[in-house]
């Protein structure tokens, strides 16, 4: 299925993927055979008839590998099949998801970023700088060995501080570099602290996954001017794989892997679909991973599918802005709801600001927020004067707003921990 593929014929095949993956999967995975409770793939004739099958939960996930540790129920094989281990950063308990591939599920993940690269238009002479270390949170490592099969130069950085990284990627002149829109930032002002002029340096793509941010006007602008290069969304997850990624021909809109993937769009806080081009929580199948599917998964991430015509010819959907928010990251603030992106989004305008930090206090009777910034320079209390005037003009609201000392908030290589909850 190309992207160009038309649409009743690219839903015929995912159809077909469909009933594919719930013949192979349903013998041996004990997870979907509770939870379908002996609905079969014969039993699944239409997309229709897919979407009355249950959802999938991350807190079912949580609880299942609780339950039967280390690695749950979802497993489609013996233990024995299976060659890679990999997991989450961590759910809204702490703990974090373990998953594990089969060689043939590995491959599949390692298709679907070979989709993606022509997407975001690398060529043969790219070469591609991995600046992060390579542990258990799956990150990178499936793009890292997709590209280097696709016969892509790929150098990697762990085991390097964040300077000798910057020194590194100079020195091997790579254009293409791989990091969390957080850690671009990071050794952006690195490098200006260490003279090394990134915006006239060979670097001719940032593609950005892990957190939002790419997605986020204010943070991709400051990204691409400090670095002198264009950013790249990508959209995925440990225990989904790569889901959607920017192109280069469509700036702010996130492409589908609709030859991999199935998806659906939710209105938050039911099961109801979304209405074409409101506002849902992102609701997805993997149709190849085999070893370790996840069907009908709440993601939790919330999107718009785009509605209008795209100008390419491409038939796969479009998220309009990428991925808006977390579902469980909105914050309930004396009648105000707000979500760290929209905050986030206001505060990478300011280029004094080097890091920040949002605390939420729920040990009084009314829930209190506050933003702590730490400037590039100086006691940055002008600075927080007037991100605490951006916020109460913007989002209408006003927030204690307090600035940090030079260097005092943590950095972060992989995904950043911005949101602190006080109970």
């Amino acid at each position: 299925m190309s992207p160009t593929t038309p649409i009743p014929e690219l839903r015929e095949a995912q159809l077909a993927r469909v009933r594919e993956l719930l013949r192979v999967v349903l013998p041996g995975n004990r997870f979907y055979n509770r939870k379908f409770n002996g609905v079969g793939a014969s039993d699944v004739r239409t997309l229709d008839d897919f979407r009355t099958l249950p959802f999938t939960l991350k807190a079912e996930l949580a609880a299942d590998q609780t339950e039967n540790p280390p690695y749950g129920s979802t497993l489609s094989f013996a233990f024995e099949k299976y060659s890679r281990l990999h997991q989450t950063s961590g759910t809204s308990t702490g703990k974090p998801l373990r998953w594990l591939d089969t060689p043939e599920s590995w491959e599949w993940l390692l298709g679907c970023w070979r989709v993606s690269f022509p997407f975001m238009g690398l060529t043969a002479g790219d070469i591609i700088f991995f600046p992060f270390s390579f542990g258990p949170f799956l990150g990178f490592w499936t793009a890292f060995e997709a590209a280097s099969r696709a016969g892509y130069m790929c150098i990697p950085g762990g085991g390097m501080t964040s300077t000798a990284r910057l020194r590194f990627l100079i020195e091997h002149a790579c254009t293409v570099v791989f990091a969390t829109p957080t850690y671009a930032l990071h050794l952006a002002e690195l490098a200006a602290k260490e003279g090394i002029d990134l915006a006239n340096g060979p670097v001719r793509a940032v593609v950005v996954a892990g957190e939002p941010g790419g997605n986020i006007p204010a943070t991709r602008e400051r990204i691409e001017t400090v670095w002198g290069a264009r950013v790249f969304d990508h959209y995925g997850m440990t225990e989904i794989g790569p889901v959607a990624v920017e192109s280069h021909d469509q700036r702010g809109h996130m492409y589908l892997l609709e030859s991999e993937y199935l998806a659906e769009v939710l209105i938050p806080g039911t099961n109801t679909p979304a209405p074409a081009g409101e506002f849902g929580e992102l609701v997805v199948t993997n149709l190849g991973r085999t070893g370790s599917p996840l069907i009908r998964y709440r993601t939790g991430d919330l999107v718009r599918i785009a509605t209008d015509s795209d100008p390419t010819g491409r038939t796969w959907r479009r998220l309009d802005g990428g991925i808006l928010g977390r579902a469980d990251d909105m914050i309930h603030v004396r009648g105000n709801n707000l979500y760290p992106a929209s905050i986030e989004s206001i505060i990478r305008r300011f280029s004094e600001v080097a890091e920040y930090r949002i605390v939420v206090d729920h040990r009084g009777s009314l829930t209190d927020l506050r933003i702590e910034v730490e400037p590039v320079d100086g006691d940055g209390r002008e600075l927080a004067e007037n991100v605490s005037r951006a916020v109460r003009d913007e989002l209408l609201f006003r927030v204690d707003v307090s600035a940090v000392p030079c260097g005092s908030l943590p950095r972060f290589e992989l995904k950043a921990k911005r949101l602190v909850h006080q109970r």
